[in-house]
C-alpha cells in the first residue's frame, strides 16, 4: 500500500503543479524542461512561452504565469493534454511542461451531403447528392507545426485540394507562409436566389460549373493568438453555356467565364481558452479584401468585414457567450454569385433553409450553456496506442437567441427576407468529444413561424 501511495502521491505531483513552492517574495525562472514531446521539436513549445531563462517574477505571480502559458501551448492543438509542476530552491524556480501527444496523420474518409447543412440535404431527400472520398491531414509535419493538407472527393461535388503551411520561416521568429491549389467542379449549381430559396440546374452529362484556385499567404504569427495573413489568391471560374440563358445576372457579364485576383489581409486576435469549444475569454476577427477581375470579365469589389465573441465563465458551471459579426462589401453591378451574405458560413438559426443575400449584413447571437458532465478521458483498454485510446466526452445544454439583418440593393425584390430584421432562437445539445469535434442538436423558431430540429457541426459562433 506505502508503494502505491507513493506512485500516486509522484503522478499528483506531476500534474497539478508545485513541487516546492517559493517563499521568496521574487523568483527566477532557472530552466524549462519538456516532457513528452517525442514528435513535436522543442522550440515550437519554447516560442510559445511568454517568459525565458532569467526572467524575474512576483512570487504571488508565478503559477498564474505558468498557467497561462500551458493553456498556450494547449491551444497549439497538437496535444491532447497540457500540464505543468515546478520547483523553487532558494528562488530559483525550475519549470516542468509535460504534453501527451496526439496522433498526427489523420486519414478521414469523407461521407458527407452535398447541401449547405444537413437539413438543406434532408429537405430534398436525393441520395444522389452525396459526396465520398477521403482527406489526409499530416498535422506537425516534420515537428515543426506545419501542416500539410490532401483532399480527394468525388460524388456529386468534386473537389481537389492540396495545401501546405509552414508557421516558421527558416531564420524567423514570427514569419511563415501558406500555398494552396484547389480545384472545384460539380454536377449541379445554384444559378439564382428567389424567395430566399436557391434555384438548382442539374446537367446529366458534364459539369455545369468548374472552379479553379491558387493561393499564397504570409503569415505574421505573434503567437498562436495574435495573428495576422496577407494573402493572394488567383480564380479561374467557367460554367455551362445555360446558366447564363437561366440567369444573365449569375456572372453579370456575357461571358460564361471570368478569372479574377484577391487580395486580403486579416487579423486576428484569439484569446479563448479553448480554440474547440469555448467557455471563458474573447475572439476578435477583422479582415478586408479585394477582388480584381481580369480581362473585362467582372466588376472589382471590397469587403470588409469584422466579428468579435465574448466568452465568460459563470458559477455553477454555467457559460454566456455573446457576440456580433458585420460585412460591408462596397461595389457595382453585382453577380448573383457575389451576392452572398447569410445562410451559408454564417447564418440566424433557425433560417437554416433559407439563403438570405446581400451587400451588407449585421449579425448577433448570444446563448446560455450548462455543462451537465465533463469526462476527461473514456479509456478504451482495445486500443493500444495512447494518442488514440482516451476519448474526452463533454456534454451541455444550450438556450441561444440570434437576430441578423441584410442590406440588398441589387436583388432583394426578389427575396423578402432581405432588408427584415431575422430572429430565431431556440435550445440545443452540444457534444465535444475526440479531436475537437463538436456535435450540436437543435431544436429552433423563427420570426416566420417556422420549428424545427437542426443538425450542425462545429461551435455556433
Amino acid at each position: 500500500m506505502l508503494r502505491y501511495g507513493l506512485l500516486l502521491g509522484l503522478l499528483f505531483s506531476c500534474i497539478v503543479a508545485v513541487a516546492s513552492p517559493c517563499i521568496v517574495p521574487v523568483a527566477v525562472i532557472q530552466e524549462v524542461k519538456l516532457q513528452g514531446n517525442e514528435v513535436t521539436k522543442d522550440f515550437v513549445l519554447l516560442r510559445e512561452l511568454t517568459f525565458n531563462i532569467g526572467d524575474s517574477v512576483q512570487t504571488e505571480n508565478l503559477e498564474n504565469l505558468l498557467e497561462e502559458n500551458r493553456k498556450r501551448i494547449y491551444n497549439l492543438r497538437l496535444f491532447h493534454a497540457v500540464n505543468y509542476s515546478y520547483t523553487c530552491d532558494n528562488g530559483q524556480v525550475v519549470v516542468t511542461y509535460q504534453v501527451k501527444e496526439r496522433a498526427y496523420l489523420f486519414p478521414i474518409p469523407i461521407f458527407d451531403f452535398a447541401d449547405r447543412n444537413f437539413n438543406a440535404w434532408l429537405e430534398k431527400k436525393d441520395l444522389r447528392r452525396i459526396d465520398y472520398g477521403f482527406m489526409l491531414t499530416r498535422r506537425n509535419f516534420r515537428g515543426r507545426n506545419e501542416d500539410v493538407r490532401l483532399r480527394l472527393q468525388h460524388g456529386f461535388n468534386r473537389r481537389i485540394e492540396l495545401s501546405y503551411r509552414v508557421p516558421y520561416l527558416a531564420g524567423s521568429q514570427n514569419l511563415g507562409y501558406e500555398v494552396s491549389v484547389a480545384d472545384y467542379r460539380s454536377h449541379t449549381i445554384s444559378y439564382d436566389i428567389r424567395n430566399n430559396r436557391q434555384y438548382f440546374y442539374e446537367q446529366e452529362e458534364g459539369m455545369p460549373i468548374k472552379r479553379t484556385g491558387i493561393g499564397a499567404a504570409v503569415i505574421h504569427r505573434q503567437s498562436v493568438q495574435r495573428q495576422s495573413a496577407l494573402r493572394l489568391s488567383y480564380y479561374y471560374e467557367e460554367v455551362s453555356d445555360t446558366i447564363s440563358k437561366l440567369n444573365p445576372d449569375y456572372f453579370n457579364t456575357n461571358y460564361t467565364n471570368r478569372n479574377y485576383i484577391r487580395l486580403d489581409l486579416t487579423r486576428v486576435i484569439n484569446q479563448r481558452n479553448t480554440f474547440a469549444y469555448p467557455l471563458s475569454g474573447s475572439y476578435f476577427d477583422i479582415g478586408i479584401g479585394h477582388a480584381f477581375f481580369l480581362n473585362n470579365t467582372g466588376t472589382g469589389f471590397t469587403t470588409a468585414r469584422a466579428k468579435y465573441v465574448n466568452y465568460s465563465a459563470l458559477p455553477h458551471r454555467f457559460y454566456y457567450t455573446i457576440g456580433a459579426e458585420v460585412q460591408a462589401r462596397l461595389g457595382s453591378n453585382f453577380a448573383v454569385t457575389d451576392n452572398t451574405a447569410l445562410g451559408y458560413r454564417s447564418l440566424v438559426r433557425g433560417y437554416e433553409l433559407y439563403v438570405v443575400g446581400g451587400q451588407h449584413y449585421g449579425l448577433f447571437k448570444q446563448g446560455f450553456s450548462k455543462e451537465l458532465f465533463n469526462l476527461k478521458g473514456i479509456h478504451l483498454k482495445f486500443i493500444r496506442n495512447p494518442k488514440l485510446n482516451t476519448i474526452p466526452l463533454a456534454l451541455y445544454l444550450n438556450a441561444f437567441t440570434d437576430a441578423g439583418y441584410t442590406i440588398d440593393n441589387t436583388y432583394g425584390d426578389q427575396n423578402p427576407l432581405t432588408n427584415r430584421l431575422l430572429i430565431g432562437g431556440g435550445i440545443g445539445v452540444h457534444v465535444v468529444t475526440f479531436y475537437d469535434i463538436v456535435l450540436r442538436g437543435e431544436y429552433t423558431a423563427n420570426r416566420e413561424g417556422n420549428r424545427g430540429l437542426y443538425l450542425n457541426m462545429g461551435y455556433p459562433f
